[in-house]
């Protein structure tokens, strides 16, 4: 595998990193989707609008099939922001926390804006993406922790009540980063999360998320993922909430068939932790991916955080010919993912060929400016 030195990766393992991170971050989207037409409804009111079987394929949600809520679209301002810190790692400064913080305040750009600013040269590509410029239900914490250009730390927290999902749904990405050692995946992800979720619950599940999806990303089974998350956890203070929860989702597995009933004892998935107990009982217990998602969204909770989170970590677990493809087929912004999957996989892959201090391709940055 790779290191953040740049270590030289065989064809074969470029293929299969492209693969878990193309189906990481599509899976996710997928998973957003299929939730965000019931995100707001009980067990009850979606088997009332949708039959005794529940939500089985895409619904209506923001005028069309497949729409993906602001789980995606701050996602993939995540994956742009890593890539951003790799590229001005050329100049000598090397703090990620920062370009990601700097990719989400351009994420915050695109729900004031009317459309993107030409202006601007230092934005990129992604935020010229017009599909992105609407308001798809982000929490108010994404939007007060990203209001101002003030950064959130862990000593100094945005929100420090905030204990939502908002932060541990944009979080995937930073499993991506396999070249990297666990504890530094979990401490990028605690630390981004803190900029807009100061709970220890909110900011330590993203990290743990992290953490598992980063063993995927790596080959490993998904039990092995979160025994090493549990483990990073324990050393960290304010943790048994969401140790408990991954504990719990641990122990549900072996308590009889999965359905709605067994998930409810997991929480209703409004807390973080509680989101993320879900989708990795979800996606431990899933025949299939399509199983897995369809388990994720039909329940009381939030339906496109528990959606996107386990389509996250089953896509990262089998890559992207897994997924479904009638949903991939009208996912929206499909081609979007593609093209920021395929350019961070090649970043990560092959970044010596594409710049240096010494010497860079022009076209990566413009895609990528390193302001």
């Amino acid at each position: 595998m790779s290191t953040p030195s740049g270590a030289i990766w065989g064809r074969a393992e470029q293929q299969d990193f492209r693969s878990r991170v193309r189906g990481c971050l599509l899976g996710g989207a997928i998973g957003d989707a299929l939730g965000a037409g019931v995100a707001t409804l009980t067990l009850e009111e979606i088997r009332a609008a949708h039959g005794a079987g529940a939500v089985a394929d895409f619904v209506p949600a923001y005028g069309r099939r497949g729409a993906v809520t602001a789980a995606t679209q701050l996602t993939l301002f995540t994956v742009d922001g890593l890539i951003r810190a790799q590229v001005r790692r050329d100049t000598g400064a090397w703090h990620p926390p920062t370009d990601v913080h700097r990719a989400h305040l351009r994420w915050a750009a695109t729900q004031r804006d009317w459309g993107p600013d030409v202006r601007r040269k230092d934005n990129g590509w992604l935020a010229q993406e017009e599909w992105l410029y609407v308001r798809r239900d982000p929490t108010l914490s994404c939007l007060t922790g990203f209001g101002d250009e003030h950064m959130g730390t862990l000593d100094r927290p945005k929100n420090p009540t905030a204990r939502d999902a908002g932060a541990l749904v944009r979080s995937a990405p930073f499993g991506l980063l396999v070249g990297w050692e666990p504890q530094l995946v979990c401490q990028l992800a605690v630390e981004c999360a803190a900029q807009t979720h100061g709970h220890p619950t909110a900011y330590l599940s993203a990290g743990a998320f992290a953490v598992i999806v980063h063993g995927l990303a790596r080959g490993e089974t998904l039990d092995a993922g979160v025994q090493r998350a549990l483990a990073l956890l324990a050393e960290r203070p304010g943790h048994q909430p969401v140790t408990d929860a991954l504990q719990q989702a641990l122990g549900a597995v072996r308590q009889g068939i999965p359905g709605p009933g067994r998930i409810a004892v997991l929480g209703d998935g409004r807390a973080a932790e509680d989101a993320l107990a879900v989708a990795v009982y979800c996606a431990l217990v899933a025949e299939d991916i399509r199983h897995g998602l369809r388990l994720a969204v039909n329940h009381d909770g939030p339906s496109g955080a528990t959606g996107a989170l386990c389509g996250a970590l089953l896509g990262a677990l089998h890559g992207e010919t897994a997924l479904p493809p009638a949903w991939l087929a009208e996912l929206e912004g499909r081609p979007t993912l593609l093209e920021l999957a395929d350019d961070f996989a090649m970043e990560m892959t092959q970044g010596p060929a594409l710049h240096s201090p010494a010497a860079t391709a022009p076209g990566w940055l413009i895609r990528y400016p390193r302001g």
